[in-house]
């Protein structure tokens, strides 16, 4: 059974830094693509930013120079830093692992505000 399990997310300044983790575990994490999506209220789910199995990343161009994702292969544990939050980056953030082309699964996410 895949599950992912998100932390770290909460009340932060604008301007503050946080730094989410997702624990996988019912696959093998090293060899997946994997990270993390958000959904802000009214909005559509986005992606921020993913990691694949060889380090290489990808970042949504709102995020990018701010948030860094990372990944722990022998703690099966994927990160997000995130350094100078803005308020439209308030949303719950997923962490996501793509298995094959038509199969994922999502955390139940973690919430993240940011005030200004």
């Amino acid at each position: 059974q895949v599950q992912l399990v998100e932390s770290g997310g909460g009340l932060v300044q604008a301007g503050g830094s946080l730094r989410l983790s997702c624990v996988v575990s019912g696959i093998t994490f090293s060899r997946n693509l994997i990270g993390w999506d958000r959904q802000a209220p009214g909005k559509q789910r986005e992606l921020v930013a993913q990691i694949s199995s060889a380090g290489n990343t990808n970042y949504a161009d709102s995020v990018k120079g701010r948030f860094t994702i990372s990944r722990d292969n022998a703690k099966n544990t994927l990160y997000l830093q995130m350094n100078s939050l803005k308020p439209e980056d308030t949303a719950v953030y997923y962490c996501k692992v793509k298995l094959t082309a038509s199969v994922e699964y999502r955390g139940p996410g973690t919430q993240v505000t940011v005030s200004s």
